[in-house]
């Protein structure tokens, strides 16, 4: 079965909000072995709701909306579907019993508009928002031709789901109501078509271009019902083998089998995976340790390694040494590497990884040093030019990356954090 997102709410067109409710609940629908097709963004306008729910419904099966669901005036979605599947607005007691008690403690918020929430289309399904005010909303109904009515006994069905756009309210809507009611009613479907499978596999170091000349004649043989994605971001090719409903699990797995071998010097997992847990695994794996030592990257690599569950376990901290003496005093960087090669430098940035990880007695230390920019860059080191270093227990190694003047600070230093991420984990898996 195939599904559209429809995002709403003025907010997220002119930038205020981003939206980052479609990418998680597409992940969601991937799980669920329901195939996203589309994901639109519409005003909050009765026109654009109206003319994006048509085009949706030519589609796809399985429509989500979110936003729009407050209990202000410009909050409209709930009278604009009421309108598209003819229906009207009826107090719910459950809906109402619930507002209440959400906020028992806040009778201030208990007030005309607040009352409008326990107000829900007719003949719609109310599925229940334990955190929120707005209930979620589920219209089933059959296609006639080029319309929607109720559904009759035995009548594929087209489904409307309305949820809030508040992002942690409307994943614990998807999670706990909405995934469970759609598995149970496309369970015939899903019979019929079969589970969308994907094997993912992750490289760094080798240009696209490159990698699908040496896969080529692998490539090539793959049977119709599988297809292949390129996927590059920030210093990595994802490889994504796919089916919808052709193959099996073990063809898949089989597929991954023989390409493995063509792509083994490139190889950094064989899952979709951020880069800081693939390496927070291998390090708990070998029961190993790391630190960081950080200039131009800020602290963002350690956000990075501690952001993870259980990461205490390997990671030990970091320094953010931005100015030299702190390089010196804490790092143990020579005043004279400084003088004489500077901060940004093959040199210094050696010293910063081995000195971080004498201080703090890790397996492993990660340094970076370079000049993100917009300023601060020179005709020999230019913007984007940073340096990192990886000490491990048999040796130092370092290299200098070029980023480009044009990209903006926040991309440098989140390139530059990738790259050590994906040098340290090449390094583990073939020298330790």
């Amino acid at each position: 079965m195939k599904a559209e997102i429809i995002t709403i709410g003025d907010e997220l067109l002119i930038g205020q909000v981003v939206d980052t409710n479609s990418a998680w609940m597409a992940e969601r629908l991937n799980e669920a072995g329901i195939e996203l097709y589309q994901i639109t963004s519409v005003h909050d306008d009765r026109e654009h709701i109206l003319k994006a729910l048509d085009e949706a419904f030519s589609r796809a099966d399985i429509v989500l909306t979110t936003g729009g669901l407050g209990p202000t005036k410009d909050d409209i979605t709930k009278h604009v579907m009421c309108e598209y599947f003819g229906t009207s607005l009826v107090e719910d007691p459950h809906v109402r019993a619930h507002i209440h008690e959400l906020y028992k403690e806040r009778p201030d918020v208990l007030n005309r508009l607040t009352a409008t929430q326990w107000l829900v289309p007719e003949s719609a399904t109310i599925l229940p928002n334990r955190v929120g005010s707005a209930p979620i909303m589920v219209f089933e109904y059959e296609v006639e031709g080029e319309r929607l009515k109720v559904k009759g006994e035995g009548k594929k069905s087209k489904y409307l789901v309305a949820m809030p756009g508040v992002p942690h309210e409307m994943k614990i809507a998807m999670t706990e109501q909405v995934l469970p009611y759609l598995r149970l009613k496309v369970k015939g479907e899903r019979r019929e078509t079969g589970d969308i499978i994907h094997r993912t596999i992750m490289l760094a170091g080798i240009p696209e271009s490159t990698l699908a000349i040496r896969i080529e004649d692998w490539e090539n043989a793959l049977p119709d019902s599988m297809h292949l994605a390129y996927l590059p971001k920030d210093g990595t090719i994802r490889l994504r083998l796919s089916s919808y409903g052709k193959a099996s699990e073990t063809e898949m797995d089989a597929q991954i089998a023989t390409l493995t071998p063509l792509i083994a010097d490139y190889l950094i997992a064989t899952e979709d995976q951020p880069l800081e847990v693939v390496l927070g695994n291998l390090l708990k794996e070998r029961q190993q340790t790391i630190a960081t030592a950080e200039s131009c990257t800020g602290g963002r690599l350690a956000a990075a390694l501690n952001a993870q569950s259980g990461s205490s376990a390997y990671y030990m901290g970091s320094v953010v040494a931005y100015d030299n003496r702190i390089k010196e005093q804490v790092l143990g960087v020579a005043h004279d590497t400084l003088v004489e090669y500077g901060a940004v430098s093959e040199q210094t940035v050696r010293e910063m990884a081995e000195g971080v990880r004498a201080l703090m007695n890790t397996d492993y230390a990660i340094a970076t040093s370079g000049i993100a920019g917009p300023t601060g860059g020179t005709k020999d080191k230019p913007v984007g030019t940073v340096w990192i270093a990886w000490a491990t227990p048999t040796g130092t190694e370092a290299r200098c990356f070029h980023f480009g003047v044009a990209r903006e600070r926040e991309q440098i230093t989140m390139r530059a954090v990738n790259e050590a991420l994906i040098h340290l984990i090449k390094s583990i898996k073939t020298k330790h």
